[in-house]
């Protein structure tokens, strides 16, 4: 998404992070599989895995989630019944992809990183589409 967001030269109006359900990984980078996947494209995946905290909710207009566990997870950590509104599902932004969630690609071997990256990249430019419509 950050990537997209630069090409497009909103860099300075959309902030993007990422973060995960569980603390398990906190401090290290995604999968070596993952990072080697998505250099093939051109992104260059360098940020550190942290849990959500309560302080997105409030920081942050939009929390995707991937799946439907990530969804549940998300609405159980949302604070108030306001900021639960805030949260959506990834492949409700999908343009051409049909996907019904992004999955696990960890033990789908090389296709399964292929496969999400394919929807992560649709539903990326629906999402900026949804935000930017004019972009």
């Amino acid at each position: 998404m950050r990537t997209l967001i630069k090409k497009k030269g909103l860099e300075h109006e959309i902030e993007v992070d990422s973060a995960g359900i569980l603390s398990y990984h906190k401090g290290e980078l995604p999968d070596s599989r993952m990072r080697m996947h998505a250099s093939r494209r051109g992104y260059h995946l360098t940020h550190r895995s942290r849990p959500v905290c309560t302080e997105d909710f409030y920081h942050f207009d939009r929390i995707i989630g991937m799946d439907d566990r990530n969804i549940e997870d998300l609405m159980e950590r949302a604070p108030d019944l306001e900021t639960e509104k805030k949260i959506h599902r990834m492949t409700d932004y999908c343009r051409t992809k049909v996907a019904d969630y992004v999955p696990d690609p960890y033990y789908g071997g090389a296709q399964g990183f292929e496969n999400v990256l394919d929807i992560l990249e649709d539903a990326c430019a629906g999402l900026l589409t949804s935000l930017v419509p004019d972009n």
